[in-house]
């Protein structure tokens, strides 16, 4: 069985798939990809399915060796990937020879960078999902972020591998933007229609104390208009609470499934793959729209990356 050898790990280095969805009502968060398109898209291009375990690298990539070759391919940030000193793009397959070396810096523009390997990461499976959850210790490898002489196995290729690359049409629909669609939250009619304009006009930037649980937001207070302590209740991916002090944090993927704060709004699903790929420091505004159209936008989304003869060139 071929290997993957971590030489330095980066930042924070997890192994992530799509997620363990549906075990809310447990505790359990569904972890997963914090960009699943990106990963989608990088499974698709070494000839593995959507749902395969790759390596999701945070804001600083690391170095990875492949004793034995292996056929990969990056996608979403751009860390200056090169393979064995020569550069490599994202979005297109390639072949490592019997020990190259995969190494990432820093970020140059997003938050996180994936590496899909032909045939999967090989780790046991928790509640049908190999997506590590930090908080919880669970899943990926020993439940933990990646460290330095970690050895993963490898599956076998599934497929002939081909060689093309995702159109530059279809980055261009799915890239990251600063600008999150929402729907009006559950909590809504407990802000005014001030408070509620000013969350739809004001700018607010991602504060260093994001990670994947949420991304916490500095900018214009946002002030509910009840003074009644609001009973626990379930939470959704993408929910933007608004805390006691009228700062604003957006859920993400290792979310706690309650949760006692008022929430204004929730991104919508064209748009929580973006959220992922916000980091520290940026600014980003929020757009309100409707049920209707966040449908029809996903719908429209999904039709996409289920139509291999519309992504690759």
């Amino acid at each position: 069985m071929s290997s993957l050898v971590v030489k330095l790990p980066g930042l924070l280095t997890t192994i992530q798939d799509l997620g363990r969805p549906g075990f809310g009502p447990m505790g359990i968060s569904p972890a997963g990809a914090a960009d699943p398109v990106a990963l989608r898209l990088a499974n698709l291009l070494v000839g593995n399915e959507p749902t395969a375990a790759g390596l999701e690298m945070t804001l600083v990539g690391g170095s990875y060796v492949f004793p034995t070759g292996a056929v990969i391919a990056l996608a979403g940030a751009n860390m200056g990937a090169t393979l064995d000193g020569h550069p490599i793009d994202l979005w297109a397959p390639y072949s490592a020879t019997s020990g190259a070396e995969l190494v990432l810096g820093p970020t140059r523009n997003y938050a996180r960078t994936y590496l899909a390997i032909a045939g999967g990461v090989e780790v046991p499976r928790f509640l049908g999902s190999a997506s590590t959850h930090l908080l919880a210790g669970i899943g990926g490898y020993q439940g933990r972020a990646l460290r330095k002489g970690d050895v993963l196995q490898l599956g076998a290729p599934k497929r002939k591998i081909l060689k093309h690359r995702v159109s530059q049409t279809v980055l261009v629909s799915l890239k990251p933007r600063r600008v999150l669609r929402v729907t009006d939250g559950p909590q809504a009619d407990q802000f005014s229609a001030e408070a509620r304009e000013t969350f739809t006009r004001q700018t607010f930037r991602v504060t260093e104390d994001s990670d994947r649980l949420g991304l916490r937001l500095q900018g214009p207070l946002i002030a509910s208009t009840s003074s009644a302590s609001m009973i626990t209740e379930p939470v959704s991916l993408g929910a933007i609470q608004i805390t006691p002090s009228g700062q604003a944090i957006i859920l993400g993927v290792d979310q706690q499934t309650t949760g006692g704060y008022p929430k204004i709004a929730n991104v919508i699903g064209v748009d929580l793959h973006r959220i992922g790929q916000l980091r520290p420091r940026v600014d980003i505004r929020f757009e309100r729209t409707s049920l209707a159209v966040a449908r029809a936008l996903w719908i429209e989304q999904e039709r996409l990356l289920n139509n291999p003869s519309q992504l690759f060139v």
